[in-house]
């Protein structure tokens, strides 16, 4: 199957989320077995058109796309273009839904058969953050669409409140096949690792819950990752007081991020809002228990067991729950929990379930919807 992949986001940018690593890790495996995959993502400074693992990257967009805004626009105004010059060679589109509408209603445009792979679903907060309408953006968007792929179920029961017509085929996220070969050991300090966004990531209810917990444990707090928050992060810290505490490492991959998950004793997932979790069950395939606010999508993936969840955004609960579990006896057997669960998520069986969604999806969206299904849409529009 020739696919042309909408997926915004290329997994070589400086601090590019877990959506992008989903993204190549699936077409990567796809094109091992015989798919020719192409994939617009948005400039950023030294892109470069290339093929990796089989995966033809095309950043699309103008100049070097220099800041996030920027790179946005520039994506956003050249994709109807670049999918026009290339959709008589695609059999089927892919769209990611993205910051911060989430999608752009490729199926009104691309005239091509087209699914959708959710991996956000958060315009209705970035409409609060912007003061504009972006989540009727997202629910049109949703309701232009016949299939997609949700990546939890949590995410799924949503796109089917927007659009009770929706298939949806929930086909989560995989671990790094790297971090099957580190070795578990309990480290001393405490890991938080992903991009640094103050109130989606939940940074600054961290900051709140370390303060709480440091003077009990004897561990540093350790913050791995880059983003559009970083000096209003560093900031903070230091008006906290908490500078001897925390270390920051900035952008760790590969080798790098295998040791700090494998090295850590517990990692923080502070998030608001998660539309799975990748970097949790890296952490659980590294051997290295997880604790978590009480959220739709990372419940899902932090079962008894392997780690613990507190009630949502409370930072005395998080902090207390830190305290709690870092001199805990019996870490190990967590540990060893938390490996057996994070090994169902293989990377090539969700490719295999991708491959049988991409095939299903064709062969239903050749075929124009039923005038009843017409009608309901009608009737809700």
């Amino acid at each position: 199957m020739r696919v042309l992949h909408l997926g915004f986001e290329d997994p070589r940018m400086p601090g590019a989320g877990g959506g992008s690593v989903r993204t190549h890790e699936i077409n990567s495996r796809l094109a091992a077995k015989g798919f020719l995959v192409t994939v617009l993502t948005a400039r950023y400074p030294g892109w470069q058109e290339r093929v990796e693992d089989g995966v033809h990257y095309v950043p699309i967009g103008f100049g070097t796309g220099r800041n996030r805004l920027t790179r946005l626009v520039a994506y956003v105004v050249r994709l109807p273009l670049e999918v026009r010059k290339r959709r008589s060679t695609a059999e089927l589109v892919v769209e990611d839904f993205f910051a911060p509408f989430s999608t752009m209603a490729a199926p009104l445009w691309t005239k091509r058969p087209t699914i959708g792979v959710v991996q956000w679903l958060h315009a209705r907060d970035k409409a609060r953050q912007y003061k504009l309408p972006l989540h009727w953006i997202e629910r049109l968007g949703v309701r232009k669409h016949r299939r997609l792929i949700s990546v939890s179920q949590g995410i799924g029961d949503r796109l089917k409140e927007l659009n009770p017509d929706l298939h949806v085929d929930v086909i989560g996220n995989g671990v790094d096949p790297a971090v099957w070969t580190s070795e578990p050991r309990l480290g001393k300090d405490i890991l938080y690792l992903g991009r640094l966004e103050y109130g989606h990531k939940g940074l600054d209810l961290l900051l709140e819950a370390w303060a709480h917990a440091c003077n009990r444990i004897d561990g540093n707090l350790l913050i791995a990752g880059t983003g559009p928050d970083e000096e209003r992060l560093r900031k903070a810290i230091r008006d906290a007081g908490l500078s001897e505490r925390v270390q920051m490492l900035g952008w760790l991959s590969g080798d790098k991020k295998v040791q700090a998950l494998s090295d850590a004793r517990l990692l923080v997932v502070p998030s608001r809002r998660e539309t799975f979790g990748l970097v949790a069950i890296d952490a659980l395939a590294a051997g290295t228990p997880v604790i978590a606010f009480d959220i739709p999508c990372l419940r899902e993936i932090i079962p008894p067991g392997t780690g613990w969840v507190v009630d949502a955004f409370d930072v005395q609960a998080l902090g207390d729950e830190i305290a709690r579990r870092y001199p805990q006896a019996g870490l190990e057997e967590v540990a060893a929990q938390g490996r057996s669960f994070a090994a169902a998520y293989s990377w090539d069986a969700l490719a295999d379930m991708q491959a049988q969604a991409y095939n299903s999806a064709l062969t239903e969206l050749m075929t124009p919807p039923t005038r009843l299904t017409k009608s309901r849409h009608a009737e809700r529009a």
